[in-house]
């Protein structure tokens, strides 16, 4: 009697487990199918008010502050930190065009970090050589203020770019 005691509770453990794995995997399919569903929903538009603000904030820096005609004053001078980091932009923004554009737009990798794994760190490293050297060239003009402006310049240009990509 008591072994047919234990057979039935073994039976309703394993029923008990078999039901628990039937659910886990039904949950699991679930995520599937919401995985699915984000794909369908449309994305975010490109243009929103983050992006408008950026832009416009770099706009009215790029005036007040004669952005421009300081970087000329700068190169006529011969100012090595500022042909640095231009040189190091440069490079910066020739990867990433050779990323978006070629890759991504022509070959249609998306995931180019997995095919070029050289190509992200290369292009951090640059850019944070670009940005000591722009500090460093620009601090005698805006003194404090050179790291607020550089920055506000920055996510201007990014979130122009992002509008096309």
């Amino acid at each position: 009697m008591a072994a047919l005691l234990e057979d039935r509770d073994l039976q309703g453990l394993r029923q008990r487990f078999q039901q628990q794995a039937e659910d886990l995997l039904r949950e699991a399919g679930g995520a599937d199918s919401d995985d699915e569903k984000k794909k369908k929903e449309k994305p975010l538009p490109r243009l929103n008010a983050h992006s408008v603000f950026w832009i416009l904030a770099a706009l009215l820096v790029t005036y007040y502050v004669d952005f421009f005609q300081v970087l000329q004053l700068h190169l006529q001078e011969g100012c090595v930190w500022l042909l640095v980091g231009s040189l190091s932009l440069v490079v910066t923004l020739s990867i990433a065009l050779f990323c978006i554009v070629y890759l991504e737009w022509h070959c249609g990798i998306c995931d180019y970090d997995a095919k070029y794994p050289g190509l992200v760190p290369i292009a951090i490293v640059t850019f944070l050589v670009a940005t000591v050297c722009f500090n460093v060239s620009l601090w005698s003009v805006w003194a404090f203020f050179t790291p607020g402006i550089l920055f506000v310049q920055f996510m201007g240009f990014v979130m122009l770019v992002s509008l096309f990509g």
